[in-house]
């Protein structure tokens, strides 16, 4: 069985809501029924092979190729099997997902992992705000997953998550584990104003000294035995935190002005190898 594959054949005026383009609703259906389907072109619905070339039979393992930026919902609500985006994604990337891994090669714009429950999502370039977050209307964000970006990400990263793992080596932008509830976000890079801004509980892992407010209170320098844990799970992942061994962190505690019982966790870049 060859991977099922949609090539956009042609440059988008409007956004495409390709929520339906996933393993778990495509599973059982012909190459002609997947190409006959309606799919949200703007205000419009249009037919999925005016917009992408289809071939293959494989939906437990979809590619995308040629892809832009006005792909929203790539890998919406997955439930099962792999996505591989080579391109750039919309908004929303993988929300809402349950199960399954979604690899996107290129960019992405604002919301990607929103709502996450499980699964990996890896993102090679840059993503956009609120990674991890949730969506309106919705006061809990990513509940569970894995979550790579080898690029940059937007503001807000992890606003209300609720659980799960959100690794980014590049830098993050403002406001980054705001309203946190729990989970761990890791950033290698530099971070923006208001860090850990009324972050309730959660860790947030920094390798760059943050700016953070007089909320956020210092507890000196420790040895957390658990970090060996943690950094050794990371292993699995292609990922640069596998590379941090160390047990000794700067500590600071907050958001104190919510009764936040939220860390952030220094360590020292020299530690990576």
């Amino acid at each position: 069985m060859a991977a099922l594959t949609f090539t956009l054949k042609k440059t988008l005026q409007f956004s495409i809501d390709c929520s339906a383009l996933t393993p778990n609703y495509l599973a059982n259906k012909s190459t002609s029924e997947i190409a006959s389907l309606l799919i949200l072109y703007g205000k419009n619905q249009i037919r999925v092979d005016e917009i992408f070339s289809v071939s293959g039979d494989d939906a437990q393992n979809i590619h995308f190729k040629n892809t832009s930026h006005q792909l929203d919902y790539l890998g919406a609500n997955m439930s099962s099997g792999h996505m591989h985006i080579e391109g750039d994604a919309g908004a929303y990337l993988g929300f809402g997902l349950k199960q399954g891994t979604i690899h996107c090669h290129g960019n992405t714009l604002a919301f990607a992992a929103c709502n996450m429950q499980n699964g990996l999502i890896r993102i090679d370039g840059n993503t956009g705000d609120f990674l991890g977050g949730a969506s309106a209307g919705l006061r809990k964000g990513m509940g569970g997953g894995t979550v790579l970006v080898k690029g940059n990400a937007g503001d807000r990263v992890g606003d209300q998550m609720r659980r799960g793992l959100i690794l980014i080596e590049g830098n993050a932008g403002d406001y980054c584990a705001s309203r946190m509830i729990a989970g761990t976000i890791g950033v290698l890079g530099k971070v923006g104003s208001y860090t850990g801004f009324n972050m309730q509980r959660g860790t947030l892992l920094l390798a760059k000294t943050p700016r953070l407010n007089a909320t956020m209170q210092n507890c000196g320098t420790h040895t957390l035995p658990f970090l060996s844990l943690m950094f050794k799970s990371f292993a699995t992942l292609d990922t640069q935190f596998a590379s941090i061994s160390t047990q000794r962190v700067q500590r600071f505690v907050g958001d104190g002005a919510c009764n936040g019982n939220g860390e952030i966790l220094l360590i020292s870049p020299d530690l990576m190898h």
